[in-house]
């Protein structure tokens, strides 16, 4: 993959631990962060031995989606059953393979990648206010236990993270304990607004880590983000870039629908797959005011 990489002429941000491990690796487990640790190590060398530079990296993805899927029984449960205490296991481990990556290899840079969202509350009742701000600050909790700002016992300093990823589509917005908010919603946040808090906040270059959406709201939504970038970087946030994720469409997680994402269309049965064109007319065209924008 990194030889075919460097063939394409594509910069690979490389994810070392998106959810699965191997079936021998407890990741609720006393040794899980030695096995991590050794792992990614080895990942950066194993880089500079094919591609002869460093990687950029992001050490664990979604640490928070992550915690949350463990807990609720979304994904295989695995440790105590102790809120907080799986999120912690994964920074905790997260922090230690940075540390060994950067001994490995000094150049790495390490890019993470964590959900923007916002929570409203479903009356104006204080007590209901308070949830649902407790419950949206908690997206934070993950950045600020990686830079040291909560929790410095769990190692984390400001130079475990080069770049914030943030990932944000349309289901990214809800009552508390309630549904989605539709965009257009008096209670829809503008994510240029959401994009001005985190810069405000850790003061470091940012990305869209993930957006986009299903079916013929692709170009829609991708219209939606770029102006909402474009307003944000006008009032001076370090956005870097913006991540069409996935780029093919795929089978869903949970049930057996094919997800219409991205550029490509599921596998034909010849192989191969088709463009969508609405969505890579929109591309080009964003492509373009981007330029047109910092020129």
């Amino acid at each position: 993959m990194i030889e075919a990489a460097q063939a394409a002429g594509v910069q690979v941000i490389w994810d070392i631990f998106h959810y699965g491990s191997p079936d021998h690796v407890d990741q609720g487990g006393s040794g899980f962060t030695e096995a991590y640790v050794r792992f990614a190590a080895e990942a950066v060398r194993v880089h500079r031995s094919v591609a002869g530079t460093a990687p950029l990296v992001c050490p664990i993805n979604e640490i928070s989606f992550f915690a949350w899927a463990i807990e609720v029984g979304y994904f295989p449960r695995v440790g105590p059953k102790k809120q907080g205490w799986f999120k912690r296991q994964l920074v905790r481990a997260a922090v230690a393979g940075v540390k060994a990556m950067r001994d490995a290899e000094p150049d790495c840079r390490f890019i993470w990648a964590e959900p923007l969202i916002h929570v409203a509350p479903r009356d104006r009742s204080r007590a209901e206010q308070r949830r649902a701000e407790n419950v949206r600050q908690g997206q934070f909790e993950a950045y600020d236990m990686l830079t040291g700002r909560a929790e410095p016992e769990l190692g984390g300093s400001e130079d475990c993270v080069d770049v914030i990823g943030l990932n944000f589509y349309p289901h990214n917005q809800w009552y508390f304990q309630g549904p989605t908010i539709p965009m257009g919603h008096h209670e829809y946040r503008a994510l240029s607004d959401m994009l001005v808090e985190v810069a405000e906040r850790y003061r470091k270059p940012m990305f869209i880590a993930e957006t986009g959406a299903e079916g013929s709201g692709r170009p829609a939504w991708l219209h939606y983000v770029c102006d909402e970038v474009r307003d944000a970087m006008s009032l001076g946030t370090p956005v870097q870039g913006i991540c069409l994720y996935p780029v093919t469409a795929y089978p869903g997680w949970d049930n057996s629908r094919h997800a219409e994402v991205g550029l490509f269309s599921t596998i034909h049965a010849d192989g191969s797959r088709s463009l969508r064109q609405s969505v890579a007319n929109e591309l080009e065209r964003q492509r373009a005011l981007f330029a047109a924008s910092v020129s």
